[in-house]
């Protein structure tokens, strides 16, 4: 604001008539805040170079089950004949943007606002392509990974269904992990590599439970004191705010857990290019994603369908 004028002084301001002081913009733009992706951190690309090149899909041969017998001294020996199932990833999702840029305010502008725009317009591709595969996954997880009666060999861990989520707190949150750890190992899924992807309540939760013991969380000190959350049962837990919420009576959410071996993910063409604008002067400025994902691996990949209770 400006310096108040006394009746009849001339207003030099940038709000007066004269405007002989002028308006300065900052070049500096606010920082924006972008949501973490995890997609990366949680997928494996083993298949991206088969297809990066050429081709909308690629056939995936996966191993059987071998099955072992019981033998007895000269019994005569049963044969099984395998099939191989296929496994598709089909490069079948794209997304983009586009902008145009006049010559004249490119120009004339003081900042690059360009660079900016095309910066920002990266990150807000990943965050979409991240959302895109947390939100789409979890209903390829192994039947034993999920529901109220997950467990392969058990069947006895609630982790939540449909009309009955689980409601988490500050004081049961741990149990649920150990849950979903106790679940993958009775797929014999290793320990080495597991992951979860939390929503922000449930990382609120934890450093509100009862850590106190640092090494379950791989740290030097407690959660409690340092504000990090490391990892719990062979857990890496990574905190994400791309997750879109169920509306089940309450608002709930399919937390997922798992390995890299679970779902795979590729990414054909990343593409940004700027052209002459036909109509006027400037630029066409525009990038494209072309990229799919697969649930390869259902066993390695599990659901815990909760709710924030209080």
């Amino acid at each position: 604001m400006a310096l108040p004028v006394a009746a009849g002084y001339p207003d030099y301001g940038s709000t007066g008539t004269s405007k002989f002081i002028p308006q300065i913009w900052s070049t500096k733009l606010v920082i924006k805040f972008y949501k973490a992706t995890v997609f990366g951190d949680i997928s494996n690309t083993d298949y991206e170079g088969e297809i990066r090149k050429y081709g909308d899909k690629v056939i995936i041969r996966t191993t059987p089950d071998t099955q072992i017998k019981t033998y007895s001294k000269g019994m005569k020996l049963v044969y099984d004949q395998y099939e191989s199932a296929n496994v598709e990833l089909n490069i079948d999702h794209g997304k983009y943007f586009a902008f145009t840029v006049d010559s004249v305010d490119r120009r004339q502008a003081d900042i690059k606002f360009v660079e900016k725009w095309s910066e920002d317009a990266s990150e807000q591709m990943k965050i979409a392509v991240d959302g895109h595969v947390l939100n789409a996954i979890y209903p390829d997880a192994h039947a034993k990974n999920k529901g109220a009666t997950a467990g392969l060999v058990s069947s006895s861990y609630d982790l939540g269904a449909a009309a009955a989520p689980e409601s988490l707190t500050k004081d049961n949150i741990l149990g649920y992990i150990v849950d979903c750890g106790s679940v993958l190992s009775e797929q014999n899924v290793p320990e080495t590599g597991r992951w979860m992807v939390i929503p922000i309540w449930m990382a609120n939760y934890l450093k509100k439970s009862d850590l106190k013991d640092a090494s379950m969380t791989g740290d030097t000190v407690s959660p409690l004191r340092n504000g990090r959350i490391g990892v719990i049962d062979q857990f890496t837990l990574y905190i994400s705010n791309n997750y879109t919420s169920v509306l089940d009576t309450v608002a709930c959410y399919n937390v997922l857990f798992g390995t890299k071996a679970a779902t795979t993910f590729a990414a054909q063409m990343t593409e940004m290019e700027t052209l002459p604008n036909p109509d006027s002067f400037g630029q066409l400025i525009r990038g494209l994603n072309v990229y799919g994902f697969e649930v390869i691996k259902p066993e390695a990949l599990g659901v815990l369908y909760c709710t924030k209770g209080s």
